[in-house]
């Protein structure tokens, strides 16, 4: 059974000190306790009575517990100081799963001011693994931190996942939420767990822990981990600590503005006025670079932060963040988990995060070691078309799943993910996601050198996987309702927690205890809208071809030809962006606004309009502002020749779309328009993997005789400006400006109005 402890009074955000269940308290090993901590925290530290209960579950009673508290409460204190009395009693190093750098950064340094000497095994520190392997064999390591990824590494799996686990003194899951792919951010590393434990010698604590976990995702951690009845190597019952989700120091607040330039010149104008320095969660990289460069145009000293920026930038960033040199990261969700700033004044959200869990817990940085934190949320136009784009990534179709299983299955040695890609119909990141569940499900095996198959039978739990989409949809009417609730935003974000103990906050916008000027000053607005009406996206050219494409009949391999190769590219905007982004979706992801039928848009082939053909006004297919935005990104163009001519890709499904823009482009920079490659019929559809993309486009389009010959002829070594509607993979644009530099063009620049992807 599950047993489930949860505090009872909360004064001055202390549990109320109570017996731990089934045991009278040890008056040695707690003053012992209340020792460790004040080493951790401070000499005036006294010990919460659930972390006491925990600590005496982990330390006398060698059981496994889950705790469930809000952010700050003290959850690494619990198996840091549990860390210091199991290891003097003799036991092994404390062996913790943590999921991100920082959270180890963090945890590291605050366990060396306790004097417990920790170290970690990550993919940043690859050169000093074996020397931790040996401090740890000396005795000298209480503390190992790893990633969940380094759990399922063939070398580390084979050679030293076995020997950890006899010898550890207790294993801890922090952020544990993150096993359960009902939580806001599932790891598929972390179920390997559940092959770990049984590994465990009987007796050895196991501690789980997270901030942000309802109910469901509880009981889905308590089974993945084997936290339950008859777990084996443990006993009949768990612990489960679960306390009030309160934060007395927030002050939650939704502004709504009318457009992305107001948000940008809220921040502008109000930044200053809130305390200390924050966080300014951004949904997409893009948009937390945008953010960081307007507000420091303004002079506001800020950073721009995502899981793309370089490391030693992260660093410093989080650095200047902890010692007040910035006002505020501009961040994604990067800056999450783990990071510790006591006195974080502020959180803002620019965009709404698609589940209030996840909001809960980044709005949990704030305000841990302060009396009072402004908690804002601004909800922008585009936060549900990149809800939508990060939810089309869910778990691939069963079809899918067993053409994976079929390939490795007939193949003798390994397969690595570079070389299914060209059979299976998946991107690099869902492909790799779908072989780490498969894996943890035991239908396939990782071993050096990429995956094999078990032969093991696997069922494809479709039930389950369609709930986990509907719970996702679910979660995104909670979050719109959260926008426009005019009840406790504080006690609604707990229900969603399913907090029993969830009452009005009396401090946030709707209880009276918090009211926010939404005013911007005209002069901040037009700077705002000056700098959204800058237009421009670098596109990297590919420069490597896809593994193993000469199976799939594509005779390339290696690096592109110099000879080949396209030059940086440019965009107008990403279809994430917060200028260009909207208006970029409303015309090319909606229905084509060329007129074409579902049958047109199915067909084989649809010919390309040429540049001359009658076509409709230019308002009717692009907009004024589209093409303005398009001059100016030529215009601050800074190529090395300016191009001699016009080429555009055609188009099956926006032929007339793409003929018109590259007429108004070809007329607006005076250069000769030299028509279009056109769509071979029977060419493949596309696909959502690079290799599969570049089999699908490889011999989808050929070259006009007349165009050809322009190339051949008067145009031979000249540059040659390529337009298309979108960049997505970027093979297109590579394919085509190899058969254009083959039949004689130079240098080839690709134009696009959009690139995809959320950034």
């Amino acid at each position: 059974m599950i047993s489930s402890v949860g505090p009872v009074e909360q004064s001055a955000d202390q549990t109320v000190a109570r017996a731990a269940p089934d045991a009278g308290p040890d008056p040695a090993v707690r003053a012992e306790a209340e020792r460790h901590l004040r080493a951790l925290a401070g000499p005036n530290a006294e010990l919460r009575a659930d972390q006491w209960v925990a600590i005496e579950a982990l330390t006398v009673q060698r059981r496994r517990a889950l705790v469930v508290q809000r952010t700050g409460w003290g959850k690494s204190a619990v198996y840091f100081v549990a860390t210091a009395l199991l290891r003097a009693q003799g036991a092994g190093p404390t062996v913790i799963i943590s999921p991100l750098l920082a959270l180890m950064r963090n945890q590291i340094a605050a366990a060396e001011r306790a004097g417990i000497r920790a170290a970690t095994i990550n993919s940043t520190n690859l050169e000093g693994w074996q020397e931790t392997y040996a401090a740890i064999n000396r005795g000298e390591i209480d503390v190992l931190l790893l990633s969940p990824e380094r759990l399922n590494n063939p070398d580390f799996r084979d050679n030293v996942m076995g020997r950890l686990a006899a010898s550890c003194g207790l294993l801890v899951v922090d952020e544990a939420h993150c096993i359960s792919d009902w939580g806001h951010d599932f790891r598929p590393d972390f179920r390997r767990l559940r092959t770990l434990l049984p590994e465990l010698p009987a007796g050895i604590p196991v501690l789980a822990t997270t901030a942000t976990a309802n109910s469901r995702v509880v009981e889905d951690i308590a089974d993945v981990l084997g936290l339950h009845a008859g777990a084996p190597n443990g006993p009949g019952e768990v612990l489960v600590l679960r306390g009030p989700l309160d934060r007395a120091s927030l002050h939650l607040s939704v502004i709504k503005l009318a457009s992305t330039a107001h948000r940008l010149a809220w921040l502008a104008d109000h930044l200053a006025e809130f305390p200390g320095s924050g966080i300014i969660y951004t949904l997409t990289v893009a948009a937390s670079q945008e953010v960081a460069d307007y507000l420091r145009e303004r002079g506001v000293p800020v950073a721009a932060y995502s899981g793309k920026t370089e490391q030693t930038e992260r660093l410093a960033a989080e650095d200047d963040l902890l010692n007040n040199r910035v006002k505020a990261l501009v961040a994604t969700s990067a800056l999450g988990m783990g990071f510790d700033k006591p006195d974080l004044g502020f959180v803002i959200h620019f965009g709404a995060p698609a589940s209030p869990i996840a909001y809960y817990q980044q709005v949990g940085r704030a305000g841990r070691g302060v009396d009072r934190a402004q908690v804002i949320l601004l909800p922008g136009s585009e936060d549900q078309a990149v809800w939508d784009y990060f939810a089309s990534v869910g778990f691939p179709r069963e079809s899918q799943v067993r053409t994976t299983l079929q390939v490795l299955a007939g193949r003798d040695g390994a397969v690595s993910t570079a070389a299914l890609e060209t059979e299976v119909d998946l991107s690099r990141t869902r492909l790799e996601t779908m072989l780490k569940v498969l894996d943890v499900d035991g239908a396939v095996h990782r071993v050096r050198g990429g995956w094999t198959a078990t032969g093991q039978p696997w069922s494809y739990d479709a039930e389950r996987y369609s709930k986990v989409a509907a719970t996702r949809t679910a979660e995104q009417a909670a979050m719109r309702a959260y926008l426009s609730t005019d009840g406790c935003r504080m006690r609604f974000l707990r229900e969603q927690l399913d907090d029993p103990d969830a009452v009005d906050c009396g401090r946030c916008d709707n209880c009276g205890g918090v009211s926010i000027s939404s005013s911007t000053a005209a002069a901040s607005l037009n700077d705002a809208e000056q700098s959204l009406g800058r237009p421009g996206v670098v596109l990297e050219p590919r420069k490597q071809w896809p593994t193993a494409m000469t199976s799939l009949g594509v005779p390339v391999k290696g690096k592109i030809s110099e000879s080949e190769l396209a030059q940086p590219g440019r965009a107008i905007a990403r279809f994430t962006d917060l200028s260009y982004g909207r208006q970029l979706r409303q015309l090319l992801l909606a229905p084509t606004p060329d007129g074409l039928s579902e049958a047109d848009r199915a067909a084989e082939h649809v010919p390309s309009a040429p540049l001359d053909a009658p076509h409709p006004a230019p308002t009717e297919l692009i907009s004024a502002e589209l093409i303005s935005a398009a001059v100016k990104v030529l215009a601050s163009w800074e190529w090395a020749q300016r191009p001699a001519a016009v080429v555009y890709v055609g188009s099956r499904s926006r032929p007339a779309l793409i003929a018109e823009f590259a007429r108004r482009i070809s007329e607006l920079g005076r250069l000769p328009a030299l028509g279009a490659l056109h769509h071979r019929p029977g060419s493949p559809a596309a696909r959502s993997n690079s290799a599969q993309r570049l089999h699908a486009v490889w011999s989808a389009y050929e070259l006009p005789a007349d165009l050809a010959a322009h190339l051949a002829g008067e145009f031979r070594g000249q540059p040659v400006l390529l337009i298309d509607d979108y960049a997505d993979t970027g093979w297109t644009l590579a394919v085509v400006s190899r058969l254009l530099r083959q039949a004689g063009a130079g240098e080839i620049y690709p134009f696009v109005l959009a690139t995809a992807g959320a950034g």
